[in-house]
């Protein structure tokens, strides 16, 4: 091992999975506040509306799986 790897920053799947469920939360708030802020076309205020529940379903998928890594980690 060279004395570099010892300053590198490991990044695993459930650190991708917490980002991911963050992005999709912080996502899912800003398509909701676009929906509401778009009111002038209903076209585009639905459409932001329905990304906004998109993102709140990946949210919650994203969720459970790091639920299970949580529970998988306390185990070990």
């Amino acid at each position: 091992m060279s004395r570099d790897d010892n300053y590198k920053i490991k990044v695993d799947t459930r650190d991708r999975l917490l980002r991911a469920w963050e992005i999709s939360q912080e996502l899912g708030k800003d398509f909701e506040q676009y929906s509401k802020q778009t009111q002038d076309d209903e076209r585009v205020s639905q459409l932001f509306a329905k990304f906004a529940e998109d993102e709140e379903l990946h949210a919650a998928k994203l969720c459970k799986i790091l639920h299970e890594y949580q529970t998988k980690q306390s185990i070990h």
